[in-house]
């Protein structure tokens, strides 16, 4: 399976999720990309943060409703659930308060809100936790390929870190020690801050060693034209997609996004020239990876779709304050998210995992800690 098409899969149903408030549409997103997650992720430390990105999102709807209960809402709300004590501030503060009266309205916004965020964290984690960070950045563009590896560093150390934490706390209840507490995390961090830090060394020796940052020589008039069709491509891009977003700007948005693509990709080709690079067995886009793709896509174009006939489905009210409802139509777009847990090729199973040599060995697989 090619790494991108996992991503254009999280990314369509990342859009999906940011046209919609309704929170069982969102959580209709969580649960296919948790089951897509479960049946074809892999065994790797970096298919194991699925879980840490579940539960960022859990904290960021807390935050979302806890400063909406400290700092107020601008939604009007007409049943009071509380009043907390309100504290003055001077003149210039005027439209900020803290403390005060707590409605459900502006609660149930702040639930909606932050779970909007959460589904789109969510999404990103389920890319993270299925695509290949190493084979992403083989199938970047030879432009891109020193920020591609410090984009794919970067991703890789939290998994890395979650993975390392889990080794020590499983290597401390072998040995009878608590993993809980202000004293067992200031024993654990030690380990993992050397790990990361062994991980580093040996990530830039390898860099070193495979030529990192390399170029060949490229003449002046090709650099500047690549610098002007790079840059005005990515202004291209920003430019249609504000028109698309906005409703006075739907005329010229779509002409001008595809110019801006067409400007990008040219300038990335031509910076290619100056990367000497070459790739041993490049990843194809085949059938599996476009119907992943696909289905990603789909996803958040019927989401769009529905959100043009039906807006008041996918954005249920709270002023007045009504019980969300599941329509029908968006509901089954979102479904259509499952199929790559159906044409994605099947992960390697523990179950045919070859066994260990010995089970004498089984204590040598346990991490040791630091002193």
């Amino acid at each position: 399976m090619h790494p991108g098409a996992w991503w254009l899969w999280a990314l369509g149903l990342a859009v999906a999720a940011s046209r919609t408030t309704n929170p069982l549409l969102l959580a209709l997103v969580v649960a296919v990309a948790g089951y897509v997650v479960a049946a074809r992720r892999t065994d790797a430390p970096w298919a194991r943060s699925y879980l840490a990105f579940v539960k960022l999102g859990v904290l960021v709807i807390g935050i979302r409703v806890l400063f909406s209960t400290l700092l107020g809402s601008p939604i009007p709300g007409s049943h009071t659930l509380f009043t907390l004590p309100e504290v003055p501030l001077p003149d210039w503060a005027r439209g900020i308060r803290i403390g005060g009266r707590v409605t459900a309205e502006q609660l149930v916004f702040a639930l909606y809100d932050g779970a909007k965020l959460a589904a789109l964290l969510i999404c990103v984690g389920a890319a993270n936790a299925l695509a290949n960070p190493a084979r992403l950045l083989k199938c970047l563009p030879g432009a891109l390929y020193e920020v591609g590896v410090a984009v794919v560093v970067a991703m890789t150390f939290a998994p890395n870190m979650v993975a390392d934490v889990a080794r020590l706390r499983t290597a401390r209840r072998l040995r009878g020690r608590p993993t809980g507490g202000i004293r067992a995390i200031a024993q654990i961090g030690l380990p993992v801050l050397e790990g990361a830090l062994e991980r580093s060394v040996a990530v830039a020796a390898s860099m070193d060693a495979r030529g990192y940052g390399r170029s060949a020589h490229v003449p002046p008039a090709v650099r500047r034209t690549t610098t002007v069709f790079t840059l005005g491509g990515l202004l291209g891009v920003c430019a249609g997609s504000y028109g698309l977003l906005a409703a006075e700007g739907a005329v010229y948005g779509l002409p001008l996004l595809l110019a801006g693509l067409f400007a990008a990709v040219v300038g990335l080709r031509l910076g290619g020239r100056r990367s000497l690079r070459t790739r041993y067995r490049p990843d194809l886009f085949g059938v599996r990876s476009w119907l992943v793709a696909g289905s990603g896509a789909a996803v958040a174009a019927l989401m769009i779709w529905a959100g043009s006939l039906h807006p008041e489905a996918l954005h249920p009210s709270v002023v007045p304050l009504v019980a969300p409802v599941l329509p029908l139509w968006p509901a089954l777009a979102i479904a259509v998210g499952l199929l790559p847990a159906f044409v994605a090729p099947v992960p390697p199973s523990a179950a045919t995992a070859p066994a260990p040599a010995a089970s004498t060995s089984a204590s040598a697989s346990v991490p040791e800690e630091s002193p």
